[in-house]
């Protein structure tokens, strides 16, 4: 009986301290996040005064005006919007076309097909080369180059051909005697089925086309090609510059400086809200995918 009580109080505490520890991880998560959402909705008088504040203080919008009337800002976010939207579509459609075959046996030549594809894993042509090759097949300064060199990834193949390596071979046999040719066993039978890899791998491939500036650093030129997270490089950039010339005294930035800096967080808030909506209805199925496409028979 003594023995019972003790296991139980150790019990609450071990339970108390791990609830204690997931609290503290919590928090320190989601601050930056609560911050930069209540200094984008406050005066600057109370930025200035609260810099790490957790709720907005004398609510100003006038931030997120500045940012859906600037034609730069809306343009870039119509960008990223098209890029997002036509880079995760194609990724699906020729990760699905490369990884069914060669996820399939009696496939010829499927070593070298596979050994390809792992050394592009280990190996990159390099920034230059990937950047002459852009210009030289015509694609400079269009949303197109923003697209077409992350449409294929090793590692999204890889967890897909294991996907599909995993499902029942009598699916595939009892659709071959019914006359079953290979596309309609890929789209009717396969592609259903695999829910889970495919919401994940969209998963992946949006948040990478979303978050990426470095590909509008190298490939676009004029500003109407700009993505948006080039944009909000701008202008955190902007706004850095007016910190440091202030010295780091919030007091002493002139006005143009605080709507660089009200608009940096405003930015910021306008270009993390997509994802963090549209994470929460595939989140069902990430943890799955990644899992069934991690395990190799």
């Amino acid at each position: 009986m003594v023995k019972e009580k003790k296991r139980v109080s150790e019990d609450r505490i071990v339970g108390g301290l791990a609830y204690a520890l997931v609290t503290v991880v919590a928090i320190t998560m989601l601050y930056p996040i609560l911050n930069v959402l209540a200094v984008s909705m406050s005066s600057y008088t109370s930025y200035a005064r609260h810099p790490w504040m957790f709720f907005p203080f004398d609510f100003d919008f006038a931030a997120y005006k500045a940012v859906f009337s600037s034609r730069l800002i809306l343009r870039s976010y119509g960008n990223t919007i098209f890029i997002t939207t036509v880079g995760t579509l194609l990724t699906l459609l020729i990760t699905v076309l490369t990884a069914y075959p060669l996820s399939r046996p009696g496939l010829r030549g499927k070593p070298v097909f596979m050994s390809l594809l792992l050394f592009t894993m280990m190996f990159n042509g390099g920034m230059i080369p990937n950047f002459l090759l852009i210009k030289g097949i015509g694609l400079y300064d269009s949303l197109w180059a923003q697209i077409i060199p992350a449409i294929l990834s090793a590692y999204n193949t890889i967890l897909m051909i294991n996907f599909f390596k995993a499902l029942p071979p009598s699916l595939f046999d009892a659709a071959k005697v019914d006359g079953a040719s290979e596309p309609y066993i890929l789209f009717k039978i396969v592609f259903p089925l695999s829910k889970a890899i495919i919401a994940t791998i969209a998963l992946f491939a949006a948040v990478g086309y979303w978050n990426n500036y470095f590909s509008g650093v190298l490939y676009a030129r004029s500003q109407s090609n700009w993505p948006v997270q080039l944009v909000l490089r701008e202008i955190i950039l902007a706004a850095n510059t007016a910190m440091i010339n202030a010295e780091g005294n919030l007091a002493e930035m002139d006005l143009s400086a605080i709507s660089s800096e009200s608009l940096r967080y405003a930015a910021l808030v306008v270009v993390m809200i997509p994802i963090m909506c549209i994470y929460p209805f595939l989140q069902k199925y990430f943890a799955k995918g990644v899992m069934l496409g991690a395990v190799k028979e």
